[in-house]
């Protein structure tokens, strides 16, 4: 055998992808990066605020300051303290004099309600998560496995082809063969091509992935809108006047009528507030963006993989509407792609086809390995 035909039998089986070691299950995302980054910062952000809330408290003590009068005991001002943290409630007048009371228990759950918000925020994940992942993991698994089974047995196809070639004595007729072979598509993989279609006519991934975008951006303009109406109501306002002339001490002539008093963490509720509510506003268009890019299809993958013989599922159109679960299935394969050995191998064989002079020579891999196995270099076209 000549050294030529032994480099190229190397090569050949150089070119074929080693049987996974491990499994695959372990290691695939069923998170798009950017929909993690948003669960970690849209849940992360509440309770991290929150948790600074409550330590606060529990180090400072009384979250409320009354200027009781003067001639009040120690107990009798801790009391007045108590009962007005109690009742939140600001007692005042309009400005025709009539007395009106104003409700500030906002201000008290306000930390339980951003907690309320974390726990939301962990919905659409869920919904997820328990909906679609499972779906989505033996979609990619199978997917995954069978396209670089198709790369393998392309490779596999090229050995046999060169095989029969220097077997055979009429090269011409080998070409003939190989023509019509290609015309009568007996080199296609129609189980991964009819799957890949099949997901194209369904919608119960994309149906979820929508719904679960839908739901964080329904949470997040809620959120923003709630904090916002705190600030207009109740957020100004870090001094109000209490009333303990209630109960027992509602007949006692020493008790004032009203008592001065004034909220000694308003101004890190404020804070919180404007945090969480100024990121959630950024965060907005990143989930409008993730909603968006189902709207057209991610053909950088498929286009790779079209070198394989007779899959086409771009040159023959089949890819209509984006809006279906191949197309979830395809942004989840590019989060995955580290997992997806053939894909490397594919790229680079894509960029050496670029680099070729006789392009019209090179329609598949099968064409391009057949030259490198050094088979004949032209061949009949039609």
């Amino acid at each position: 055998m000549s050294l030529s035909h032994t480099a190229a039998e190397y090569m050949l089986s150089d070119a074929l992808l080693p049987d996974p070691g491990g499994s695959r299950a372990k290691g695939l995302r069923l998170e798009l990066p950017s929909d993690r980054l948003l669960k970690f910062i849209t849940v992360g952000l509440p309770l991290f605020l929150v948790s600074l809330a409550f330590a606060r408290e529990f180090s400072t003590g009384s979250q409320i300051s009354c200027f009781s009068p003067t001639n009040f005991t120690g107990k009798q001002s801790a009391y007045v303290d108590t009962a007005c943290w109690d009742s939140l409630i600001h007692h005042g007048f309009d400005a025709e004099g009539h007395a009106i009371t104003k409700s500030l228990w906002a201000l008290k759950v306000f930390p339980y309600s951003l907690l309320v918000v974390a726990v939301l925020m962990y919905m659409p994940y869920l919904l997820w998560r328990y909906a679609a992942a499972p779906a989505l993991h033996s979609d990619l698994l199978f997917i995954i496995d069978e396209l670089d089974k198709s790369y393998n047995r392309s490779v596999r196809l090229v050995q046999h082809m060169r095989k029969v070639q220097q077997a055979s004595a009429e090269p011409e007729r080998f070409w003939e063969e190989y023509e019509r072979a290609r015309q009568e598509r007996y080199f296609e993989f129609p189980l991964l091509e009819r799957y890949l279609t099949c997901k194209q006519h369904a919608h119960s991934l994309v149906f979820v992935y929508i719904l679960r975008n839908l739901l964080l951006l329904l949470f997040l303009a809620a959120t923003c809108l709630y904090l916002v109406f705190l600030h207009l109501n109740i957020f100004f306002q870090d001094e109000f006047s209490c009333s303990i002339k209630t109960g027992l001490l509602q007949a006692e002539p020493h008790v004032p009528p009203l008592i001065p008093c004034k909220l000694v963490f308003f101004a890190v509720f404020q804070l919180i507030s404007l945090s969480v509510g100024g990121v959630y506003v950024l965060l907005i268009p990143v989930v409008i963006y993730n909603a968006l890019q189902l709207c057209q299809w991610d053909k950088g993958l498929l286009s790779v993989y079209e070198m394989l013989p007779a899959f086409d599922l771009l040159s023959r159109k089949m890819l209509t509407c984006p809006v279906n679960d191949l197309n979830v299935i395809l942004l989840f394969l590019r989060a995955n792609i580290s997992e997806l050995t053939s894909f490397g191998r594919l790229n680079a064989v894509s960029a050496l086809r670029e680099a070729t002079a006789n392009k019209q020579d090179i329609d598949t891999v099968v064409d391009f390995m057949t030259l490198l196995a050094g088979l004949e270099t032209t061949k009949p076209k039609h």
